[in-house]
């Protein structure tokens, strides 16, 4: 009976071990390289189940909805932090088990959505401006949110396929803030955009890159990361900070309550953390890092690029996202459903 025990408890520790080789991680499309992965991988000896999802809406509500989702390791933007972490779905963290967060910058420390870093790690970053081809339009012509809506655009923009983006957009050419809760300033950035649609040709999150790189979009709207990145490919791509403001988003490591994989999940934040991965992810992805030791790594190209990593002036301009409720979301989803049927 001794000897059974004794081999049980052989099993159920090397059953334990095995699913600390196992890491499920739940990203945003195209924000960490699949060299990253596998290298973290061929490192640890840790296998990586890696899916991705276009907006936070549904990375939510696969987390929110299925008990049992199977996700160690999610990427939340700023406001569904706030929000899921209210909801009680994410898991306190230990900064002890992240030895690389003492890399993070200073500006991204104490967040409003996360004023104690209880429950996320930042990561990557970025900014919602406008973008223009050179060849065929200039920097005037889109300094401004405002100026999107000349009829000279017309079927030529590009807007993010992001309903909060899109939203703040309007909102901030209003002269409203980007986390507006007003249900008259919302009805009225609604009727902006519909007056707006004319001009728009396209929404994109997806191929928002290929599109500036092949010229299909001249003008409209894009992170700064997408921008840089596209100019890279097609140098008469140009990013503008509009001069009304814009919003910064920051998107998170944050780990499910009910995460299986909970001592995997901290060994694949910590090495994205790690300042030579974070720099690799930046040189692949052309997002802003919030690692302040791995921006002294880069080339002085891309550390100096001021599209990347704007002055301190510009950032001045941002407003961070933040959670709005789900009774104000709703007219927000709904006006939302209207304006893409139309």
């Amino acid at each position: 009976m001794r000897l059974l025990h004794l081999l049980f408890l052989l099993m159920l520790s090397n059953l334990t071990l095995a699913n600390d080789n196992i890491v499920n991680v739940y990203a945003w499309t195209g924000e960490i390289p699949e060299s990253v992965v596998r290298q973290f991988e061929q490192e640890t000896g840790i296998k990586v189940n890696f899916s991705t999802f276009e907006n936070n809406e549904v990375m939510y509500a696969k987390v929110r909805t299925v008990k049992k989702s199977g996700f160690d390791v999610i990427m939340p933007s700023s406001y569904f932090v706030d929000r899921m972490q209210r909801q009680g779905l994410l898991l306190t963290l230990d900064h002890q088990l992240l030895p690389n967060w003492q890399h993070i910058a200073h500006h991204f420390r104490h967040p409003l959505y996360d004023p104690d870093e209880k429950y996320s790690v930042p990561l990557i970053w970025g900014l919602a401006g406008t973008f223009y081809n050179d060849r065929f339009y200039t920097e005037q012509d889109a300094n401004s949110w405002k100026k999107l809506w000349n009829k000279k655009f017309y079927n030529q923009l590009l807007l993010l396929d992001d309903s909060r983006e899109v939203f703040s957009m309007a909102l901030i050419a209003e002269g409203f803030p980007a986390n507006d809760k007003n249900l008259a300033h919302i009805k009225k950035a609604y009727e902006q955009l519909l007056a707006l649609l004319p001009n728009v040709k396209v929404f994109s999150t997806e191929t928002v890159v290929s599109l500036m790189i092949d010229e299909d979009a001249r003008i409209g709207m894009s992170w700064n990361g997408s921008a840089y990145k596209a100019a890279a490919e097609n140098p008469h791509v140009k990013f503008v900070f509009p001069k009304e403001g814009f919003v910064v988003w920051v998107d998170n490591f944050a780990i499910p309550k009910n995460a299986p994989h909970v001592k995997a999940a901290y060994a694949f934040i910590n090495f994205m953390l790690r300042p030579d991965v974070a720099k690799a992810i930046v040189l692949q992805t052309g997002f802003p890092i919030t690692n302040e030791t791995a921006k002294a790594l880069l080339p002085p190209d891309v550390r100096n690029n001021k599209v990347i990593f704007p002055e301190e002036a510009i950032l001045k301009k941002g407003q961070f996202q933040l959670d709005l409720g789900e009774a104000v979301l709703s007219h927000y989803d709904q006006y939302w459903t209207n304006l893409k049927m139309q």
